[in-house]
């Protein structure tokens, strides 16, 4: 067996056929481990009990928007309440908790796209993370919609279009593969048309050269490495159980999909873990 202890970060992957993934860690440690070949095999994962800040290394006895400290929590700009509504963004009002971090990462082009997770959905993403995001949610289907030049304004986009279509993935049907694969382009035809009213108003409000609506684009399909799709779909909580000692079945989005179990590795961002995998 080979073992492994360290803080665990999201799984990196690379867009293959299927995609390829490896656990990583933080802390400079140079070892991954690649999970395509465990498929099928017993893997068993220990959490140690010690959760460790993702921003400032402190240990924590709870973690806070994946991987946080409550301190660090509070005051990093990239756990602000507009990561997870970017129209609510206060940059242009001086008040960004962290300025050049916003100059960086918000202030830059995104994509706003449609995607099949568990169905359709709308989202947006910053442009150098396509495709990645698209894996990291689970998707089978993606393709980019509009380009932006900020974060803020791709919020905008995202929220006039979920009043027609959803901005939501549910996991466990994502997990059990319940979601047939659809015509993406026919999609955005017709969400186009619905929602051209509130395009029309954004382009005119912030500029049309700011909002590049996409009428055509490739469609990227994406397929996991899966052995079997579970019937019921129960999380696995290292919290309260923190051995796991089980057989690899498969593995999509962030998740790891065991014989009895699925554990979401985004969750436990910044955990201490004891991994041991066969040679």
């Amino acid at each position: 067996m080979r073992t492994v202890t360290g803080r665990l970060k999201k799984m990196r992957t690379e867009n293959q056929r299927p995609v390829r993934y490896f656990l990583a860690f933080k802390d400079g440690n140079p070892e991954e481990i690649e999970l395509n070949p465990l498929l099928g095999k017993t893997l068993r994962i220990e959490h140690t009990g010690r959760i460790f800040c993702l921003h400032c290394g402190r240990l924590t006895r709870k973690s806070f928007s994946q991987g946080y400290c409550y301190p660090c929590f509070q005051s990093l700009a990239e756990t602000d309440q507009c990561i997870m509504s970017p129209e609510k963004c206060h940059f242009a009002n001086g008040t960004c908790r962290n300025p050049e971090w916003g100059e960086e990462n918000c202030m830059q082009e995104h994509v706003v796209y449609l995607s099949n997770t568990s169905g359709l959905k709308v989202g947006i993403t910053r442009g150098t993370q396509v495709p990645t995001r698209w894996i990291d949610q689970g998707a089978i289907q993606a393709m980019p919609i509009a380009t932006v030049n900020r974060r803020q304004l791709a919020g905008f986009v995202e929220t006039g279009l979920k009043e027609f279509v959803s901005d939501r993935t549910q996991w466990q049907r994502m997990l059990k593969n319940e979601t047939d694969k659809m015509a993406l382009a026919t999609q955005w035809q017709e969400l186009q048309q619905l929602a051209t009213d509130t395009l029309t108003e954004l382009q005119k409000e912030h500029g049309k050269e700011s909002i590049t609506l996409h009428d055509s684009n490739e469609e990227t399909d994406i397929s996991y490495p899966v052995n079997n799709y579970p019937s019921k779909v129960k999380a696995h909580n290292f919290d309260k159980e923190p051995i796991l000692d089980d057989v690899l079945t498969g593995i999509k989005g962030q998740y790891l999909m065991f014989e009895n179990l699925v554990v979401n590795i985004r969750k436990y961002t910044s955990y201490e873990m004891c991994i041991s995998v066969p040679e």
